[in-house]
């Protein structure tokens, strides 16, 4: 198994950077025996498809470019139909998000993007609390 080095001397600035963000990351994801088979199992992705999504989504929020109109909580409320989304997963999501940002960016951007990632996780996690109660 081969390793990649990256070296971060720069903040997130467009949408290569985004790209390389989401490729990275859902590479550790799916590498990771713990959360994997949400992906691969439960929702069964197709990567070459939901990259992009991803880039646009962050993209809205990190660079203010628009485009992203799905409705992000009903897609998770829907997968927690299927297999329940549980704080352990979040916390697993949240660790390898952070740490591929840290491992390949520094920066205002950089850091406004785990702030967000973890905003996003807490909301979910409300909104699936909830509903799991109803």
């Amino acid at each position: 198994m081969g390793f990649n080095f990256y070296v971060k001397v720069n903040d997130i600035q467009n949408q290569d950077d985004l790209f390389l963000l989401v490729d990275v990351f859902y590479k550790k994801l799916l590498a990771d025996d713990n959360i994997s088979y949400i992906f691969t199992d439960v929702v069964k992705i197709k990567l070459e498809e939901h990259l992009p999504i991803l880039v646009t989504f962050w993209s809205q929020s990190i660079l203010s470019t628009g485009g992203y109109s799905n409705n992000l909580t009903q897609i998770h409320l829907d997968v927690n139909q299927k297999e329940y989304l549980s704080p352990e997963l979040f916390k697993i999501w949240l660790r390898h998000f952070n740490d591929t940002v840290d491992a390949l960016f520094l920066g205002t951007k950089a850091e406004k993007i785990k702030v967000d990632a973890l905003n996003i996780a807490t909301v979910l996690q409300i909104k699936i609390a909830q509903e799991n109660r109803k």
